[in-house]
């Protein structure tokens, strides 16, 4: 995330630069940068996620042209979750609290959030690592369940840990 903040602070217009140096105003900046990091951030996972989702796509197809079709409703459980992610991430209003928000993030807070947003690129190379798998087993399909059952897995990770992130700022549990 702290790549995300700096390439969004690098890029400052010479005025919030200058304004920056006004006392008490360096935390609107801050929290301005942050919002936009934020924003960079999940993009970037709902990129990878819709990358993940057409390869998903193009998989079922190969399967059933296999003649597969017993593992079509599996894959598709997945698909659907990879999907509800990708949407949920893409869609979500972004940002941590600003002046007037009803909600405000402390640093601890702020910690959790990171840590979620560094688990969503290591589910999205655990997700893309099962469909290596999957696609390797194309030809042999006694090894096909066991690993849709684990990407479906994955992908509820996400949509999990994504609630698990939402609930910062919500505060509900």
């Amino acid at each position: 995330m702290s790549d995300f903040f700096g390439r969004v602070t690098s890029d400052q217009d010479p005025f919030k630069k200058l304004v920056s140096f006004i006392p008490g105003f360096g935390g609107y900046i801050e929290r301005d940068n942050r919002r936009a990091a934020d924003k960079l951030l999940r993009d970037t996972v709902a990129r990878r996620f819709e990358e993940l989702y057409k390869r998903l796509s193009a998989l079922q197809t190969d399967v059933i042209s296999q003649g597969n079709i017993e593992y079509v409703d599996d894959m598709e459980k997945a698909a659907l979750l990879i999907r509800t992610f990708t949407d949920k991430i893409r869609n979500a209003s972004y940002g941590y609290s600003g002046l007037f928000d009803a909600v405000k993030i402390n640093q601890d807070e702020l910690a959790k959030i990171y840590t979620y947003d560094a688990a969503f690129f290591d589910l999205a190379e655990q997700t893309k690592n099962a469909m290596d798998t999957l696609e390797a087993s194309l030809g042999t399909p006694e090894g096909m369940p066991a690993t849709i059952r684990n990407l479906t897995t994955l992908a509820r990770q996400a949509v999990t840990t994504y609630d698990q992130r939402y609930e910062i700022f919500t505060g509900s549990k």
